[in-house]
């Protein structure tokens, strides 16, 4: 990468499908500025990973936006935030359920992350957004569809400065349309470590401080199946049993 990088805002969790994208965007020769969120979530150790793997991939800078106040305001609405008294679903059987949105959605975090993320964008000069949602392998969420994408990609060209000088945004979806294992595949090829992200929803934490995933929500089952469809050891540390 050289300085006449152009910058590029990556969305990034900690979680196999977002460090996936900061890898195709960093070989896509972008200058990555990565954006995380704390917003009170249960699975809050994939933050240390995603510092981890910004640093893998050369980011010029990792902000963590604190949203601690959001994960208040949600936890009635989604089991994915600590505050909540909702538990999280385990075991479910997600093609029979595909027509269900489960409990871990969380209101409006895709609209709430892109806007952070647009913002930065905005001030950086940077034209391009990354995120890693996906309408195949995924549980349902109405935030992670194509539509969801097109919509805010236009509102952002229409609602900024840059939008109205016609120098507008594109926000880039490279695995929308990736079922689990390709996704994995093509993360592998590009040198990802997914030993060192974070999928569960409610991981615990061992003895020697490793992030310890239950085995059985259901971003755990997609993760699992995903390495095994792609034929590619999984190097997920899961609970015991």
């Amino acid at each position: 990468m050289t300085d006449a990088a152009p910058p590029a805002v990556v969305l990034l969790s900690g979680g196999l499908d977002s460090t996936t994208v900061l890898a195709i965007a960093a070989a896509a020769g972008q200058a990555i500025h990565a954006l995380s969120f704390a917003y009170g979530q249960r699975h809050a150790v994939e933050l240390e990973c995603a510092a981890r793997q910004a640093r893998r991939f050369g980011a010029r800078a990792h902000e963590v936006v604190d949203l601690a106040h959001m994960g208040r305001l949600v936890a009635p609405a989604t089991a994915l935030v600590a505050s909540s008294h909702l538990e999280v679903p385990r075991g479910r059987d997600l093609e029979g359920d595909a027509a269900t949105i489960p409990v871990t959605y969380v209101p409006a975090r895709n609209t709430l992350f892109l806007a952070y993320a647009l913002a930065w964008a905005e001030a950086l000069g940077a034209r391009d957004l990354w995120i890693g949602v996906n309408a195949l392998d995924y549980s349902g969420y109405p935030d992670c569809r194509p539509e969801f994408i097109a919509a805010f990609e236009r509102t952002a060209n229409l609602a900024t400065r840059a939008g109205v000088e016609g120098r507008g945004f594109t926000i880039h979806t490279p695995l929308i349309d990736l079922r689990k294992s390709e996704i994995i595949a093509r993360g592998a090829a590009l040198g990802v470590e997914y030993g060192d992200t974070v999928s569960c929803y409610a991981p615990t934490i061992a003895g020697d401080g490793r992030p310890l995933a239950c085995g059985r929500c259901d971003s755990c089952q997609l993760r699992r199946e995903g390495f095994a469809a792609a034929g590619i050891a999984d190097p997920t540390a899961y609970v015991p049993g």
